[in-house]
């Protein structure tokens, strides 16, 4: 499969991609809906926004919001009052809508890419994301489009954004995973990725995932550029900050291991131990790296900024 190179065949590879990972999405990434990942966003979100946050939003619109990881969480914190979703993917919005149902949650959703969004001007007071920007083809048609939507002194936050340095340095766990992966995966009794074949259905998902992963991210940022991006969107009070160091080294490490077998002969100890192991050293990262150490080096990048008035 060649990679795509128009906006609108990013678009579709996205599209598919994230409608076949939809299913298996949340164990795959240890997203949690209770207290771990409430805890989890809003402490992305007071990075950015300090106390901001405690004083919250009444309506929230989230862009490629996938299963509802940061809607549905910032829901049941209370920091937003209304919140509306939306993805390119139908399958992720049926599998938040699922997650929604299954919290008792009221959450209003909608199939839209974040260049053409279905919403009057001045909708919302905030528009989040997660992981979102770097799919994107036109940046800037996204960001006037936020613009467009939000109330006049509203604010954007979007967090888990790839550095390009950070990403660079990611490189380098990853290779060594794979280097010891047929040792690692006898240790685990595991057979290797594809052992099952096409005929069977999990796995036939799980190779057509890992298939298109490997096209979806089409930016990697350095802090100033993903600042001026915001500002030449006519943004103001603009705040750029990185997190997860050693936490992305010790994640993309156990990720790399766990795409080389069968996602089910993967023990649920190792999977313990690889969710318990990352949030351990998420805590070292902000306690002693972050805000000591440039934004660029680590992995993830946070942006906040305000729409002038008000």
């Amino acid at each position: 499969m060649e990679a795509p190179s128009t906006a609108e065949d990013i678009r579709d590879v996205n599209t598919k991609y994230h409608d076949v990972a939809a299913d298996t999405y949340d164990a795959k990434w240890g997203i949690d809906f209770g207290e771990i990942g409430q805890h989890q966003v809003l402490l992305k979100l007071r990075k950015v926004l300090g106390s901001q946050v405690e004083d919250g939003f009444e309506r929230s619109l989230e862009i490629g919001s996938g299963t509802g990881y940061f809607s549905l969480n910032l829901l049941q914190a209370g920091v937003i009052e209304q919140a509306t979703c939306t993805d390119i993917s139908p399958g992720m919005i049926e599998t938040l809508r699922g997650n929604a149902e299954r919290l008792g949650l009221d959450v209003e959703t909608a199939v839209a890419g974040a260049d053409a969004l279905p919403f009057e001007d001045g909708s919302f007071d905030l528009v989040l994301g997660h992981a979102v920007l770097h799919h994107l083809p036109d940046l800037a048609r996204a960001f006037a489009e936020f613009d467009r939507v939000l109330r006049p002194g509203g604010m954007i936050v979007f967090a888990g954004e790839p550095s390009r340095y950070g990403d660079r340095l990611a490189q380098i766990p990853k290779r060594g995973a794979t280097a010891v992966a047929p040792a690692w995966r006898w240790l685990m009794r595991a057979r290797p990725a594809g052992a099952l074949g096409n005929g069977h259905g999990g796995a036939q998902g799980h190779h057509e995932d890992h298939k298109l992963e490997q096209f979806v991210d089409i930016h990697a940022f350095a802090p100033g550029d993903l600042a001026d991006v915001a500002r030449a969107a006519g943004f103001t009070d603009v705040n750029v900050r990185g997190e997860e160091l050693t936490a992305n080294w010790f994640g993309w490490t156990n990720r790399a291991l766990e795409a080389t077998a069968e996602p089910e002969d993967v023990p649920w100890g190792w999977r313990q131990y690889a969710y318990r192991g990352y949030l351990a050293f998420q805590k070292v990262d902000e306690a002693l790296l972050e805000g000591r150490l440039p934004a660029a080096i680590f992995y993830n990048l946070l942006l906040a900024a305000r729409k002038p008035g008000a």
